[in-house]
């Protein structure tokens, strides 16, 4: 969904998910490279249109938001990153996760074991 997008309109984006609700200044003040105001409020416009940001009024004036939950987008991009990079296997992914285990604390591990076990619960016999 988001690789569609032109690189710099994701760098958008991809602000925005990180900062959360942004004015075009915020914005601007986020991008490793000066872009004029206009520039950035049409490709705001552009990604409002495409349905990837919406904007709303407040006391600071117009700020933009992504429409889609960061929780979605997450899935999106991983389900995308398993089906390019692990021909569509979730367990190859967990795999390579798990072999960065060194990186992960006792309780990421932890955690990890109890999605595991609530994943197997959930699942009907």
């Amino acid at each position: 969904m988001l690789s569609s997008l032109p690189p710099r309109e994701r760098e958008i984006v991809d602000i925005l998910y990180e900062r959360g609700a942004s004015t075009v200044i915020e914005i601007g003040e986020s991008l490793p490279d000066e872009l004029s105001g206009s520039a950035i409020r049409a490709m705001l416009k552009r990604l409002e249109a495409k349905g990837f940001v919406v904007r709303e009024q407040s006391e600071r004036g117009f700020v933009y938001a992504p429409s889609v939950s960061d929780k979605a987008a997450r899935k999106s991009a991983l389900s995308q990153v398993v089906r390019v990079f692990f021909n569509g296997s979730a367990t190859s992914a967990a795999a390579a996760l798990l072999g960065m285990q060194d990186e992960m604390s006792g309780d990421e591990l932890d955690e990890l074991e109890k999605m595991i076990a609530k994943a197997r619960d959930g699942r009907m016999p």
